[in-house]
């Protein structure tokens, strides 16, 4: 996994790890219609915006729409997942650093 670099993630999905900084990282998601990023949690805490595209996300078991322009906070260790609706973007950002994303 290379930082700067588009990875697959899952099917049709695909991130690129940005280069971080000391306490705060970001992440950008690239979804297919129809694609799904699977439910999981982890201790960070996490802001998400749309950049574009439709998505529905399950956090804690609520759903949640977001549209471009549009963002949405998960909680630290919030069991969380997202289905895209139309083709999608996204930006992470996670605190403190994503080691496993990282290592």
């Amino acid at each position: 996994m290379g930082i700067n670099q588009w990875e697959q993630a899952e099917p049709g999905v695909k991130r690129k790890i940005h280069s971080p900084g000391n306490e705060v990282m970001m992440m950008e998601v690239v979804f297919e219609e129809g694609a799904e990023g699977s439910s999981h949690s982890h201790p960070h805490e996490q802001l998400t915006y749309c950049l574009e595209g439709k998505l529905a996300f399950q956090i804690d078991g609520k759903e949640v729409l977001l549209e471009q322009g549009q963002s949405v906070h998960i909680p630290s260790n919030a069991v969380h997942g997202v289905k895209a609706l139309m083709p999608s973007r996204l930006l992470d950002v996670f605190t403190p650093l994503r080691e496993d994303l990282l290592n």
